[in-house]
């Protein structure tokens, strides 16, 4: 197979005169004709984990969380917004989330134009909202070592809200596994098929698909519960599949 510019050079070679055409037609003849590839469509980054700031241990690796506000996890992930004004025709939008790592509830987002750390500290926001007025167990907010996470003003509001963070220890997606899962519950499931033409029309959308998930969607993690409630529980729920991790975890417990 060969892209559209190099074949466009091919043709300039072997035909002139009466039989040519312009780079722009030769290109709809292709696409009309089912000949042109589909590009590659680009995806963003959205995890930027070379810095000089700070970062924290992984807190959380060992830890099966027993109750709701344990172990909030953060990410970001990306949302595809048709958009002319770009050559591709369409853009992206970053979606930062907030989930409890114990009732699957999602706590807090935010869906930005940009990466900016301030888009996820509306997040943190949003979350910290939900802590019961007498809370003070403590908490551990686990996260990327992006950017966003480590930023100095988002490490201040943790620590004003008695937060600890928590950060994975490599690039590795399985330190932060939850994150991965939510943010595939969310794009390949709740917001499957859907084209906005927007981010106002993608923030509405991504609102109802957290309400229900949250107050509707059963979760197989927490023994096919809704997350809310799950999030008046506490102790372990049972799960309706096999997770190593944990059983890992246990096991090491019972042999120390």
């Amino acid at each position: 197979m060969i892209g559209t510019d190099k074949l466009w050079q091919i043709y300039k070679r072997h035909f002139s005169g009466e039989y040519r055409v312009g780079r722009d037609v030769f290109r709809s003849i292709l696409h009309e004709n089912g000949l042109s590839l589909n590009p590659r469509r680009r995806r963003p980054r959205t995890t930027n984990s070379r810095h000089g700031m700070p970062t924290y241990p992984n807190l959380v690796k060992n830890v099966i969380p027993t109750r709701p506000n344990q172990i909030w996890v953060g990410d970001i992930t990306y949302i595809e917004i048709q958009d002319p004004k770009e050559s591709a025709g369409y853009g992206f939008t970053y979606l930062s989330l907030l989930q409890d790592a114990y009732s699957k509830m999602i706590l807090g987002w935010c869906l930005a134009p940009t990466l900016e750390a301030k888009y996820t500290e509306q997040a943190l926001q949003m979350a910290a909202e939900t802590l019961p007025e007498t809370f003070s167990d403590t908490l551990i907010h686990h996260s990327d070592r992006g950017t966003q996470y480590a930023s100095a003003n988002y490490i201040d509001r943790l620590t004003r809200l008695r937060i600890v963070p928590s950060m994975t220890e490599n690039g590795n997606p399985k330190d932060n596994a939850m994150a991965e899962r939510i943010n595939s519950t969310i794009k390949n499931e709740l917001l499957h098929g859907r084209a906005f033409q927007s981010i106002d029309e993608a923030r509405l959308a991504i609102k109802q698909a957290i309400t229900y998930y949250n107050n509707e969607r059963p979760h197989l993690s927490i023994d096919f519960h809704t997350p809310a409630e799950a999030h008046q529980m506490t102790g372990e729920i049972s799960k309706r599949w096999h997770s190593w991790r944990e059983a890992a975890i246990k096991k090491t417990s019972l042999s120390t």
